[in-house]
């Protein structure tokens, strides 16, 4: 049971992050910045069977590597340490330029805007508070969920508001058939989107403490940068919400093996499931597949009937999602979408504080979005801040211990993959870009060659 809330939870922040542009989950972040784009030019259902599809074959690739390859890829995860984890959080900043096409500079203001709204509370090593001006509920720092409903739905729900006087609906409906037909031919073309984005999704899921929201902007960081017309990115590319969504549903089956072979859960839903085991008398490690196999196992099973029980669900009620959102009028929307986001910023830790949070970090947001910010790259900096300050923090410590800081950085087999991984996300994009305007450069010197032989 707690398997299929797990996958389908992760699935369902699909929804409203289309629809409404207001991610459900952490996880869904990604899929906002294609699927709401799509909703917006009348193609939600495209969207909707879009994430489906690709959630159900990510879900199923997870999962084939929890029950084939678990004991080796959890000894992989143990090995990521401080280091790993801050030139992880170096790779996933790369994203920024993948998130804000419009303008890169002020997409890099955005993830420092993220990076500083992240340090509020206390410090990861010395424990000194900071920043909380002087308020005891700002010490644990800014809340994660408050935070993303703050910069996602407030001023989505405020856009609304501003344009309630206008006739057209909150998103338009145009009904399309065939549409399952369409978005499995189009993912059959592109074989290596979805295969690749799940792999990355299981990968990040494997290590303790990375999380759906970082697969998922993973997922569609690698999608922009493989792709051959970048610029279709943030403006309704189905390939952006397919990267995100099988990204994501692969993290599900990913956080759980390190879980049931080492104990180690590697997101904080897969921690519900360890206590659940441990509830059961049933320790994580090798006697879970040998004195319990028959529970393991089952649950290992249930997990691809968790999937395959996505397709028809979502199938079913993407359409009446897509076509409820177009016919409800904004007057009786937006209050539902504040009192249900005000609800799940207090529920979290049954505490008042963080309403207010979401609600002044709401107002600030829209006042971003109207100087051009968009809040991906501020979301990104919140989540990724605290990962890259307390890895560098632990790394240096170790390095002092060691006698050497720079073996530590840098002498480390996955650190270097992962420093190679972001010398190369930084510099592809501009070697593309110098190529490209190489090219229309010397097309342009051709057209007027032409033209003075002409004349």
């Amino acid at each position: 049971m707690l398997g299929g809330i797990y996958t389908g939870a992760i699935y369902g922040g699909s929804f409203s992050a289309i629809l409404i542009n207001t991610p459900g989950t952490p996880a869904a972040i990604a899929t906002t910045f294609d699927g709401f784009p799509m909703a917006q030019k009348g193609e939600a259902y495209r969207a909707i069977v879009t994430a489906t599809v690709s959630s159900v074959i990510g879900g199923l690739i997870g999962v084939a590597f929890l029950i084939f390859l678990s004991p080796p890829l959890a000894r992989i995860g143990l090995k990521f340490g401080p280091p790993e984890f801050f030139w992880l959080a170096i790779f996933g900043l790369t994203i920024i330029a993948a998130v804000s096409p419009r303008s890169t500079l002020k997409g890099l203001i955005g993830g420092a805007i993220g990076m500083l709204i992240a340090t509020i509370g206390i410090a990861p090593i010395e424990g000194a508070v900071r920043f909380n001006f002087g308020t005891v509920a700002l010490q644990n720092g800014i809340s994660l969920i408050p935070a993303l409903i703050g910069f996602f739905c407030i001023p989505e729900v405020l856009r609304m508001v501003e344009e309630s006087g206008s006739s057209k609906p909150i998103i338009p409906y145009k009904r399309q058939r065939r549409m399952v037909r369409r978005v499995l031919f189009a993912m059959v073309r592109k074989p290596w989107l979805i295969i690749r984005s799940s792999i990355l999704g299981t990968i990040v899921g494997i290590i303790p403490g990375a999380g759906g929201n970082i697969a998922g902007l993973l997922g569609y960081n690698e999608a922009v940068r493989a792709a051959k017309n970048k610029e279709r990115f943030g403006k309704g590319a189905w390939e952006g919400v397919a990267a995100s969504e099988s990204a994501n549903n692969a993290e599900v089956a990913g956080s759980l093996i390190p879980m049931l072979t080492l104990g180690v859960p590697g997101a904080p839903p897969a921690a519900v499931l360890f206590g659940a085991l441990l509830l059961q008398g049933m320790r994580p490690g090798m006697d879970l597949f040998t004195a319990h196999g028959e529970v393991t196992y089952a649950f290992m099973f249930s997990l691809v009937l968790a999937n395959l029980a996505i397709l028809p669900l979502g199938l079913a009620m993407g359409g009446a999602a897509a076509k409820l959102v177009q016919k409800v009028k904004v007057q009786t929307l937006a209050p539902m979408i504040v009192f249900l986001s005000m609800i799940g910023a207090y529920s979290i830790y049954s505490n008042v504080a963080d309403v207010y949070t979401m609600v002044i970090i709401g107002l600030f947001a829209h006042a971003l979005r109207k100087a051009g910010f968009q809040p991906g790259p501020i979301v990104l900096g919140i989540i990724l801040g605290p990962i890259a300050e307390r890895g560098l923090l632990q790394s240096m410590l170790m390095g002092r211990a060691a006698g050497s800081v720079f073996l530590t950085f840098f002498a480390r087999p996955i650190s270097l993959v992962l420093i190679v991984l972001t010398i190369g996300s930084i510099a592809v994009p501009v070697i593309v870009n110098r190529r490209e305007s190489h090219g229309k450069g010397g097309a342009l010197k051709g057209v007027r060659t032409a033209e003075e032989a002409k004349r």
